[in-house]
């Protein structure tokens, strides 16, 4: 997961909006562990489960690690003033948002992750145009580094 996540974070040159989908336990915080280690966060990485969001500054870039988990109505949103963390130069991660369903911008990409027997499966979907350049960049990332089927390149 944690390799994955770096070659994610190489794969991001701007700011976006990627949702992250799957069951308590899966690795979405795991996931955005690695990234921010990746882009250089030094600290503890916690997941902000009563908070709802955790800000970073990296290197000059701002990223906002959401967890919607714990959200009863999607309204909250509104009243903590959602739309002041989504921004072009801006990164957000989310956790859980089909819980803010309504009151959120559209993904850049959608990654969904899933148990199996033996490790974790992740699937990665598109919403926006940045969404592909991120998919293309990743993919050409990975290629280089992991044994990706040719049918993914």
């Amino acid at each position: 997961m944690l390799a994955f996540a770096a070659q994610l974070a190489a794969a991001i040159e701007n700011g976006g909006v990627i949702h992250l989908h799957g069951d308590l336990g899966a690795g979405k915080t795991t996931l955005v562990r690695g990234m921010l280690q990746a882009m250089g966060h030094k600290g503890a990485v916690k997941s902000p489960t009563y908070t709802l969001v955790e800000p970073y500054s990296i290197n000059g870039r701002e990223i906002y690690h959401f967890d919607l988990y714990r959200l009863c109505d999607a309204e909250e949103l509104e009243y903590m003033g959602i739309r002041d963390y989504f921004n072009p130069q801006s990164l957000c991660l989310l956790e859980w948002p089909e819980k803010g369903e309504g009151f959120l911008p559209r993904a850049d990409l959608h990654i969904e992750i899933r148990h199996l027997a033996q490790g974790r499966e992740l699937c990665c979907r598109t919403g926006s145009d940045m969404g592909q350049q991120m998919l293309d960049h990743l993919v050409d990332i990975m290629g280089k580094n992991l044994d990706i089927p040719a049918s993914l390149r």
